[in-house]
């Protein structure tokens, strides 16, 4: 039986305990090879794309450089979101490691304890790599002729908490005992692709996304609900029926289900509750976490 992935050497690429052994050149050396994977570490401009820069370095622990073509001063987070920076870049660096190396999410209040940070310092800075994640899919469209891409979606947020007599407790099913905060999250999976996830009041509100976001001659699996009875008029389909069985005749959403499993450990495990305004964001990571597991 081979090996897992997350007990091989290879998931140990970068950890908090190398990060503390490096010394401050180190941590510079580790940032501009991520900033600058093309020219192996050689900076480039961030405003015009010159590769011709000179070192004008302020202090020796904040290296900067100068722009031969347009004069313009950069340093190594100029142009991203940790701009303008306060915080040592060590503690970026082990934020990155830290959030980035969970499976399932990283708690907001562990990474502040983590850090030596206030809650809100590791919330913004939680959702500052989260908007990174989300930048690689912004306009990405995917599927094509011969791909396949499952559908689906889940309900989250809107918890009604029932009530302690059993005689006073109504049937939290219906619209009226509801507190109308639920939204679904709806992802599109290509299987060996990427995925891409929206949150929408319901999952009849996606179908002009995903006319949008998955190509055309893209066939389509998804599950029984009727909300996806339209799009047999724009695409290939198949569904499934999951009283029946998971997967009936190749046809399923095996993939999706997977995502939402890892978004529902996140939410239960680590988050416990995920705020209307930010559920998107917080889809968006588990969408990548998803992607870039291996």
């Amino acid at each position: 039986m081979a090996q897992h992935f997350l007990l091989s050497a290879a998931a140990r690429s970068l950890s908090t305990a190398k990060v503390m052994r490096m010394s401050d050149s180190g941590v510079v050396n580790v940032f501009v090879r991520l900033r600058w994977p093309e020219t192996d570490g050689k900076p480039v401009c961030p405003g015009c794309g010159c590769m011709i820069c000179y070192a004008c370095p302020r202090s020796p622990d904040r290296p900067r450089w100068r722009c031969k073509a347009c004069r313009g001063d950069f340093s190594i987070t100029s142009g991203t979101l940790f701009a303008h920076h306060k915080l040592p870049l060590r503690t970026y660096l082990l934020a990155v490691v830290a959030f980035c190396n969970e499976v399932k999410g990283h708690s907001m209040l562990a990474l502040s304890r983590e850090l030596d940070v206030q809650y809100k310092t590791a919330f913004v800075l939680a959702h500052k790599m989260r908007e990174a994640m989300a930048s690689s899919t912004k306009a990405l469209r995917i599927g094509g002729a011969g791909r396949e891409v499952e559908l689906d979606g889940a309900y989250f947020g809107g918890h009604v908490r029932p009530a302690n007599l059993a005689a006073n407790r109504v049937d939290r099913r219906l619209a009226e005992n509801q507190s109308g905060k639920r939204q679904v999250v709806v992802v599109m999976r290509e299987r060996r692709g990427p995925t891409l996830v929206q949150v929408v009041p319901a999952e009849e509100a996606v179908l002009p996304i995903i006319s949008q976001r998955i190509a055309q001659a893209t066939e389509l699996h998804a599950d029984e609900s009727p909300a996806w009875n339209r799009l047999h008029a724009h695409f290939p389909m198949r569904r499934v029926n999951h009283q029946e069985g998971y997967s009936i005749g190749g046809a399923c959403t095996n993939g999706a289900e997977s995502y939402f499993s890892r978004l529902r450990r996140s939410e239960l495990g680590h988050h416990h509750h995920i705020a209307g305004p930010y559920l998107l964001r917080y889809a968006q990571e588990a969408a990548w976490r998803e992607d870039a597991r291996r």
